[in-house]
């Protein structure tokens, strides 16, 4: 069976010629480059945003930037402009690539070029380092039909005092790590436990099951603050469904009738399997539902700022 990911997309001929914002300027993704001496580079010490473009309009881009800034914030890493600014570089990139829809963005900020290659932040002395990168790109229609399969790995999400996962940082070696677990064990991507062994994320979404009709998710205390995790959860609210945040183990999403997967890419993707147990029937009506919910969400949202 083939192997795919949450973000798997159509080939896309065009994201060959793409031009890439980095300080200011946009390049030809072959001279598109930052220092070996960047921090970013040198030592993942960076924060990054996913977003993505409908109908010309950058879905959610409030809420994406008071993640993306809280955690600038958090880690005293000067971004160098504000929201508007931000907005800006973002429109200049797209028109220079005559983008208007099904784009992802990458934004990425670091806190520069170092003098000396050693850990120190006070040695990044060039101030930060923004690159921006667009792609046409649309998720591949096989993932909603057959889902993904995950397995569940070693690798933990940390406690806060560790690298708290709420950080959308440039160090993800974690993930990483689980990812090449998941693959190892023969799945597509991995599930990731807290600290506790309760079921927690993927190595690169927010996930969640379905019993008896109710949705059910993680505490969010160990996990990325997902913006499309926190809108399944409000659309759930909003039309009846009944949705709880709380710890649960493996043994209620191995007999989860449902589950599936959140994030800026995929929006909703259906999980299949998990440790070689197929989850459910292969029927999602409640999967289904809250998709639907969510692309008149989105819908609503684009027509609201256009």
């Amino acid at each position: 069976m083939a192997s795919y990911t949450t973000h798997d997309a159509e080939d896309d001929p065009r994201n060959r010629d793409i031009l890439i914002y980095v300080n200011g300027e946009l390049l030809p993704r072959d001279r598109a480059k930052v220092s070996v001496y960047d921090s970013g580079f040198m030592l993942g010490d960076g924060i990054w945003e996913g977003l993505r473009l409908h109908d010309g309009i950058w879905a959610f881009f409030d809420d994406h930037m008071d993640r993306f800034f809280n955690a600038c914030k958090a880690v005293s890493l000067d971004v160098g402009t504000d929201q508007a600014g931000i907005l800006a570089a973002l429109e200049t990139t797209r028109h220079a690539n005559s983008m208007v829809t099904d784009v992802h963005c990458r934004l990425m900020l670091t806190r520069g070029v170092k003098v000396r290659p050693f850990q120190h932040p006070s040695l990044s002395r060039s101030g930060p380092t923004l690159v921006i990168i667009m792609e046409h790109s649309r998720p591949i229609d096989a993932l909603q039909s057959r889902g993904v399969r995950l397995a569940t790995v070693p690798q933990v999400r940390g406690l806060p005092m560790s690298q708290d996962p709420k950080y959308n940082s440039h160090s993800k070696l974690n993930c990483v790590i689980a990812c090449l677990q998941a693959e190892q064990a023969g799945a597509d991507e991995a599930l990731m436990l807290d600290p506790y062994g309760f079921v927690n994320t993927t190595n690169a979404c927010n996930f969640f099951v379905v019993r008896r009709g109710e949705v059910w998710t993680s505490t969010g205390d160990h996990c990325m603050k997902g913006v499309t995790r926190q809108k399944v959860i409000d659309l759930c609210r909003a039309d009846g469904i009944p949705v709880h945040e709380k710890n649960y183990s493996l043994y209620e999403a191995y007999g989860a009738d449902e589950a599936f997967l959140t994030g800026t890419f995929g929006a909703q993707t259906p999980v299949a399997v998990i440790d070689g147990k197929p989850i459910g029937d292969g029927i999602r009506p409640v999967t289904d539902r809250i998709r639907g919910l969510y692309r008149q969400l989105v819908q609503d949202h684009v027509a609201g700022k256009a």
